[in-house]
C-alpha cells in the first residue's frame, strides 16, 4: 500500500469516523465513513472497501502516520492489511469528534436539566422552574455531565448540588402516595411509616388503616419494603400524583 505523502502531513477528511484499537502497546487507527462501523459490525455491510475511506492502518490518522509493517506483524502476528483492519473494526473503540462530543454532551445536558425540572419545584410556590432557570442554575452551580452515564442516573447528584452550589431554591417534588392495610397492621406499622412522610394529607381507621401523604420519591422504596416484610401481601401502596403543579 504507498504511504500518503501531503505536504501538511495532514488529511483533511469530512464524515469521518475513526477506530482506534491498542495492541501490544501501540495505538492503530482506520479512517472509516461515519455510520458504516455500526452497519459492518452488525452484518449490513460486508464490503471493507465500502467501510473504509482510506484501505490503510494508522499510527494517527489526522496527522497521516502510517503504521509500520514490522509494529503491524509484531501486535498482530501477521502483516495482511484487510484481516488488521477487520479486526480493528471488531474489537476498536470508535472516537467521537471535538463537534460531536460537544453537541452530545450538551444535547444530555438539556436532557438532565428537563428532567430536573419534571422531578423539582420551588419550595415557596410548590410551582415546577421553567428549564431555561435549571440550565443557569447547574452552570452556577459548576453542574459536570458524565458523558457515559444516562441522563436519569445523573439527575439526583444535579440537584442535590443545585442545592448546595447554587442560589436557586430548590426541592424535590413531593409524591402523593395512599397507604393502605389491615387495622391491625395499622396499629403495628404507623410510627414507621410516617418517619417518611413530608405532610399527611387524610387519615382514616375502619376495618383498614388508610393514609394519604406526601414523600420525598426517595421514601417510596422504604415505604415499599416496609410493607412486603411487614404485611406479607396485605397492605398496599399506591402513587397518586407528584405534588408539582405547573404555574398557570
Amino acid at each position: 500500500m504507498p504511504q500518503l505523502n501531503q505536504p501538511s502531513n495532514q488529511i483533511k477528511l469530512t464524515n469521518v469516523s475513526i477506530v482506534r484499537l491498542k495492541k501490544g502497546g501501540k495505538r492503530f487507527e482506520i479512517a472509516c465513513y461515519k455510520n458504516k462501523v455500526q452497519e459492518w459490525r452488525t452484518g449490513v455491510e460486508t464490503n471493507l472497501d465500502d467501510v473504509l475511506q482510506i484501505s490503510n492502518v494508522f499510527v494517527n490518522v489526522s496527522k497521516g502516520e502510517v503504521a509500520r509493517s514490522q509494529d503491524l506483524q509484531k501486535a498482530f502476528g501477521k502483516s495482511d492489511i484487510q484481516g488488521i483492519v477487520a479486526e480493528i473494526l471488531k474489537k476498536g473503540e470508535v472516537q467521537v469528534g471535538e463537534k460531536e462530543r460537544d453537541h452530545d454532551l450538551s444535547s444530555l445536558r438539556r436532557e438532565i436539566a428537563t428532567l430536573v425540572a419534571e422531578k423539582s419545584v420551588d419550595p415557596s410556590t410548590q410551582h415546577p422552574y421553567p428549564v431555561g432557570i435549571i440550565e443557569k442554575a447547574m452552570t452556577e452551580a459548576g453542574f459536570s455531565v458524565k458523558a457515559g452515564k444516562t441522563a436519569k442516573s445523573q439527575v439526583s447528584e444535579c440537584i442535590k448540588l443545585l442545592q448546595t452550589n447554587s442560589t436557586l431554591p430548590i426541592q424535590r417534588a413531593r409524591m402523593r402516595i395512599k397507604v393502605s392495610m389491615p387495622a391491625e397492621d395499622g396499629i403495628k406499622l404507623k410510627e414507621k411509616v410516617l418517619e417518611s412522610a413530608d405532610s399527611v394529607e387524610h387519615e382514616e381507621t375502619g376495618t383498614e388503616w388508610v393514609i394519604t401523604m406526601l414523600i420525598d420519591p426517595s421514601h417510596f422504596r422504604v415505604i415499599n419494603e416496609l410493607l412486603q416484610k411487614e404485611c406479607k401481601g396485605r397492605g398496599r401502596l399506591e402513587t397518586l400524583t407528584f405534588a408539582a403543579t405547573s404555574s398557570g
